[in-house]
């Protein structure tokens, strides 16, 4: 009976939960697996990586623009732009995670917290409080402006390095995608009469 508490008390704990955890990095932002089933070399992979998180800082702020204007929007067409504010968050939701899992295919580390993700975007901050509509899609236009010449930036470095995956990916996926979201909020800053020809 004795053996038997005392194996009882060597056991496991496979139901408390260890919620006070910490330890190093496994992987350094910046740094990609050498020794990867991949065709493409390390310093290409890491080459794109580097273009990718930074297409990504430029993805996430744009989406996160996006939801500002969705719940700030205000005026004659807040219906509209409410919903297309929010139509766009979600496609652009899709792309980040996109370019976040071509970072991790290709063995890097993705930028993911807001904080730093603010400190490498090239996409100027909007202020915390609400903007006029015309200033709100003026802001989106310049981002997805950032965002598109990103695009083609990578895809010709990628084209470069043989890398037709992150090539497609910057056309396919982001660049089209975001080309139609600006045409579409383009539109809404053309002086039009509502009601009747000039």
């Amino acid at each position: 009976m004795a053996s038997k508490t005392s194996k009882q008390s060597k056991s496991k704990d496979f139901v408390t939960e260890h919620t006070k955890q910490s330890a190093r990095e496994i992987q350094k932002y910046g740094d990609v697996v050498r020794d990867l089933p991949h065709p493409l070399s390390a310093k290409v992979r890491g080459d794109m990586c580097k273009q990718l998180n930074q297409l990504l800082a430029d993805s996430i702020t744009l989406r996160d623009m996006y939801k500002k204007h969705h719940w700030q929007v205000a005026g004659p067409t807040f219906y509209q732009l409410h919903l297309l504010f929010d139509k766009h968050f979600d496609e652009q939701v899709e792309i980040v995670d996109t370019i976040a899992e071509r970072i991790q295919l290709l063995g890097g580390v993705t930028i993911a917290m807001g904080g730093d993700v603010a400190k490498q975007t090239k996409i100027p901050a909007p202020p915390i409080g609400r903007e006029e509509v015309p200033v709100q899609i003026a802001r989106l236009l310049e981002a997805h402006k950032i965002v598109m010449q990103a695009c083609l930036d990578l895809a010709d470095a990628a084209d470069d390095a043989g890398d037709q995956g992150t090539n497609d990916l910057a056309v396919s996926d982001v660049l089209r995608t975001n080309e139609l979201q600006s045409w579409f909020i383009g539109n809404h800053l053309v002086e039009m009469p509502l009601t009747t020809a000039e």
